[in-house]
């Protein structure tokens, strides 16, 4: 659920908020729940793309409540039940030896399924060191030195203050190992 949206409701800048479902709204019933009441608390409504309207809370009707609560809940599951089979899959991948931690970071490559060293990269890493740790430059200037020596970023054409600030905080700028490799006797 979007921040703004609500604020455009109470600002009366809108009518209301449009979803494709409450799954998509939000995906924990307590979030779920404080969207719908804000929006209804400032004379919006809220509309479902797969459900039509959903009516505001009804003491006549509180099975409208119990279905709409209902239907957060298994939402919130969901999202649950596939975070842990994420992190099922990522702690098994990582107990093989394998890399399996998304994108690898600047210096370094996914290269069947372990992490290896990405020659340019390390030494756009070293350089960046270098002028932090001699020169003592910002992040900014390293930024603007990096670019001016053809240097460049994984990701985007330009390098960001807050990029060279990260790469910078791990030594290695390998990520640290989760789940090592179980040895067996």
């Amino acid at each position: 659920m979007n921040e703004a949206t609500l604020l455009w409701v109470e600002e009366k800048k809108a009518q209301g908020i449009v979803a494709p479902n409450l799954d998509r709204l939000a995906r924990e019933l307590v979030v779920q729940e404080a969207a719908l009441a804000q929006c209804w608390k400032h004379g919006g409504r809220a509309f479902m793309a797969d459900q039509g309207e959903i009516l505001p809370d009804d003491p006549e009707d509180p099975m409208r409540t119990a279905m709409r609560q209902m239907m957060g809940v298994f939402a919130q599951l969901d999202r649950g039940m596939t975070a842990a089979k994420l992190r099922r899959g990522r702690r098994i991948k990582g107990e093989k030896g394998q890399y399996a931690y998304g994108a690898p970071p600047y210096g370094w490559q996914a290269h069947k399924n372990e992490l290896t060293e990405e020659e340019m990269e390390q030494a756009g890493r070293a350089r960046a060191r270098q002028l932090r740790d001699e020169d003592e430059l910002s992040f900014r200037e390293i930024a603007a030195v990096l670019e001016a020596e053809g240097i460049r970023p994984k990701r985007g054409e330009r390098w960001h203050p807050e990029t060279v600030r990260r790469m910078l905080a791990n030594p290695t700028g390998k990520p640290p190992t989760l789940y090592p490799r179980q040895r067996t006797a």
